[in-house]
């Protein structure tokens, strides 16, 4: 009987840890199935999508309603699927409210399920804890103090750090790195670039992007000399982007890889998110911003109590290095004033520079996908 693993990555980060990971058990002869909802990446390495993440990372009570028939679905075919297959295993990646109910739904075959990247309980809805002890056998979460959470829940949790970190190569810093990159975008190394970074998923490209162009463009009547790159999330259609832009030739579009897209700019407007943690590894300062839908935006507000921040970089710093924007505080003439003192306050933009570089020490060591692999291989052999 052949060994398999039934995997659940619903967005683009975690799609992207899931399909390192898949990666790592190939490096190792470990001859599984994999199976469930993932990337284009994963698919190619041989992964059986059941779901695609690219269609199913939404945010927000409306957004989730308007998608449910298509989520419904894939939630249904991976349950009659793992019924059927019974996998030695099953590995969850963030994306709570579809994995916690797969994970009640699957319990009765007393399948090992291990979750690899947190939700945020120790932020919200924390009495989601009781979910955890009772479907989860163990958690493999990504920041320290997860694991102190977890751990005075008397949850079984392992700290595995940052899959960002084994992303992130010295070279990326380098100046002859970032020049490479700008020149096939005529931009030169003398030149100071704005990043505008909307996100990944199609709800945040329609309450981001109008905004971050409109920042943009007051900030360029302000200094004509700066330019203005639009980073685009790999899954999505660039022209189709530009076709929501009155202007779009007033910008420079890039679409690629986020460790050749990011090194190209010195500042970021970026939507909250992992993305944050990629800019702020890579030490660009950044403005955070972010926008939903006005009821699902006065839920949050009640909801998120534990945590003065939201962005993910002043969450694990534990203090507001990146100055936040969130809602109607979001407006394209606070965010271009942000973005303004960030190009014209020089000890503003090292200050923030300087403390980015403490991300690094917050996230632990690099090698974390190979601390989940350990953590797995116990389950085929």
């Amino acid at each position: 009987m052949s060994q398999k693993m039934l995997i659940i990555a619903g967005e683009a980060s975690s799609a992207l840890y899931a399909e390192r990971l898949i990666e790592e058990f190939k490096n190792n002869n470990f001859n599984i199935e994999f199976y469930g909802v993932g990337s284009n990446a994963m698919e190619a390495l041989g992964f059986r999508r059941l779901g695609k993440s690219e269609e199913m990372a939404v945010v927000g009570l409306q957004e989730v309603l308007a998608h449910y028939k298509d989520i419904k679905k894939v939630f249904n075919d991976v349950v009659t699927e793992t019924f059927k297959e019974k996998p030695n295993v099953i590995l969850l990646l963030d994306y709570p409210d579809f994995n916690f109910k797969l994970a009640k739904e699957l319990s009765s075959l007393k399948i090992p399920v291990v979750y690899y990247i947190s939700p945020q309980l120790w932020a919200w809805r924390t009495s989601r804890i009781q979910l955890v002890k009772k479907y989860i056998n163990k958690m493999l979460v990504l920041f320290p103090f997860e694991k102190d959470f977890y751990k005075k829940h008397d949850v079984d949790v392992d700290f595995v750090g940052h899959p960002l970190l084994d992303e992130i190569d010295e070279k990326l810093f380098s100046t002859s790195f970032q020049a490479e990159q700008r020149s096939g975008f005529a931009i030169s190394p003398n030149d100071f670039v704005v990043g505008l970074m909307p996100g990944s998923r199609k709800s945040e490209i329609k309450h981001h992007l109008s905004t971050q162009i409109k920042a943009a463009e007051h900030l360029l009547i302000q200094k004509p000399q700066v330019k203005v790159c639009v980073l685009v999330a790999a899954k999505l259609n660039i022209d189709e982007l530009k076709s929501q832009v009155h202007q779009p030739d007033k910008f420079i579009w890039v679409q690629s890889d986020p460790v050749k897209m990011i090194p190209m700019v010195d500042v970021v407007l970026c939507a909250s998110g992992t993305a944050t943690i990629f800019v702020g590894l890579l030490k660009k300062p950044m403005a955070v911003m972010y926008k939903m839908n006005a009821f699902t935006a006065f839920l949050a507000k009640r909801l998120v109590k534990n945590t003065p921040f939201f962005g993910m970089v002043n969450l694990i710093l534990n203090k507001e290095v990146c100055k936040e924007f969130f809602q109607d505080q979001a407006s394209p003439e606070e965010l271009s004033a942000e973005l303004l003192k960030l190009l014209n306050d020089k000890p503003y933009y090292d200050a923030q520079v300087s403390q980015l570089e403490e991300l690094r020490v917050k996230l632990g060591s690099t090698g974390a996908t190979q601390r989940v692999f350990k953590s797995l291989i116990g389950y085929f052999q």
